[in-house]
């Protein structure tokens, strides 16, 4: 690992020196380039600092002890030792993880789709508020949500509602959304108090540039209507809403949120490239190899992932069997406690896979 760990190092070093470089400069695509694995590689590089400067602590501590004869600060040798390995034990557990690969996926933003599965009306309710959920988590976040498509019930919940989140690490942290959410609470509309479980699927797609997929405009059918509401009704007196359809894979993507027909389109190609880009990345995962076929799950949507239950406050994570008594603050986008335990569990599977 110290070798790997230099050898990063002196790389960092390098970059540096060729940042300075007057040519590298002039030349803003290698500038790019040069920065961004000068930020990737930073976090790793101030750890090995911070390990390198415990080492050297840790032997000036263990040859005061064989020098010092005065009890007292023998007894404050001692302590500072047992503190030094501690900090480096953490420490070398921080390089591990910053060891692993990462992802080229986890840097990308995303476009998540939420549907009511099981439970009529009650699923309804249950994916509108979990895109509260999501949206309480992003504003935490610092992240920017905007509403992609939306297809409303009357009783105040979505049938589906599309919207991209952008922003630092998003997909990196949301990834592991995708599955079955299920809900188990007493319906609004229950007059005998009994509990119903309803469930709702979740995807999360890393959105795609223009340059991650190439789609042909001859590969796409569009087609434009007059957008409509809750039950049928007419929004827009102009055909505004658009349904792009994908010809060659049977993609379909419809967008009527906005009245002008242009940025409905501008919407739905975003979520064809997106769904597009997903099941290319899933096809060439599975050929490559099954690092991310884990306990944490492949990102299958009909998986069953977590379960919130209402009348206990619970909520539960299957895939790492995580139970949280917190389901309140959840709701209100509390996730970083269930999101974080997920992505410690893969980073350990992934550590195991490159000892």
């Amino acid at each position: 690992m110290i070798d790997k760990l230099e050898s990063i190092a002196s790389r960092f070093t390098e970059i540096e020196e060729r940042l300075g470089e007057p040519d590298t400069m002039k030349d803003m695509h290698l500038y790019k380039e040069l920065s961004q694995e000068h930020a990737a590689l930073k976090d790793t590089v101030e750890e090995f600092g911070h390990y390198k400067e415990l080492l050297s602590g840790i032997e000036e501590t263990k040859q005061l002890l064989e020098s010092e004869s005065d009890h007292e600060m023998r007894e404050m040798a001692e302590v500072e030792l047992e503190e030094l390995k501690d900090h480096l034990e953490k420490s070398e557990k921080r390089l591990k993880t910053l060891l692993v690969p990462k992802d080229p996926l986890d840097g990308k933003n995303t476009i998540i789709e939420i549907r009511a599965g099981t439970g009529g009306d009650e699923a309804s309710l249950f994916a509108a508020d979990l895109y509260r959920m999501y949206s309480r988590f992003s504003e935490q976040k610092g992240w920017k949500l905007e509403m992609m498509e939306s297809s409303d019930t009357e009783v105040g919940g979505f049938k589906e509602v599309i919207f991209s989140i952008s922003g630092k690490e998003v997909y990196g942290n949301l990834r592991y959304e995708s599955g079955v959410h299920r809900v188990q609470r007493v319906p609004s509309t229950e007059s005998q108090g009994r509990i119903h479980t309803s469930a709702v699927t979740v995807a999360v797609l890393p959105e795609a540039e223009k340059t991650d997929i190439d789609i042909s405009p001859e590969d796409l059918k569009i087609d434009v209507f007059r957008s409509s509401g809750p039950g049928g009704q007419s929004v827009n007196t102009t055909d505004s809403a658009v349904r792009v359809t994908h010809i060659p894979t049977g993609v379909v993507v419809t967008c009527q949120d906005e009245k002008s027909q242009l940025k409905n389109k501008a919407k739905a190609l975003r979520v064809l490239r997106a769904r597009l880009y997903e099941a290319e990345e899933m096809k060439q995962r599975k050929e490559r190899d099954q690092a991310r076929k884990s306990q944490i799950g492949s990102g299958d949507r009909s998986e069953r992932i977590r379960t919130y239950n209402f009348p206990q406050n619970r909520v539960t994570d299957h895939r790492i069997n995580l139970t949280l008594y917190k389901l309140d603050q959840v709701m209100e986008g509390a996730l970083n406690e269930l999101i974080d335990a997920l992505k410690l569990s893969i980073t350990e599977e992934l550590l195991k896979q490159h000892a």
